[in-house]
């Protein structure tokens, strides 16, 4: 087995980065002060949340008109200028 080793700072920085590296399978060790200190290791026999289609039914409202395109917005986007003005 090949784990990839981080000090405490660079997990603490990358935890994130980390724990997608584990979801992924691989096994990751964290040193303090040279000496391993704990592992991090995929999660087994936890069942994953089943999607529940619907769930948002009636919680959420999109107004009729959120995909029509914005007149102004289109003619700054055609007409504007390419760079913003300077400072």
């Amino acid at each position: 087995m090949s784990a990839r080793i981080f000090n405490l700072a660079e997990a603490k920085a990358r935890l994130s980065q980390l724990v997608r590296l584990a979801e992924r399978g691989e096994t990751i060790l964290i040193k303090r002060y040279g000496r391993v200190v704990a592992k991090l290791v995929p999660a087994e026999g936890v069942p994953k949340p089943r999607r529940v289609p619907g769930a948002w039914k009636g919680k959420v409202w999109i107004a009729p008109d959120f995909d029509e395109t914005d007149a102004e917005i289109a003619k700054l986007m055609s007409e504007g200028p390419v760079e913003p003005p300077a400072r």
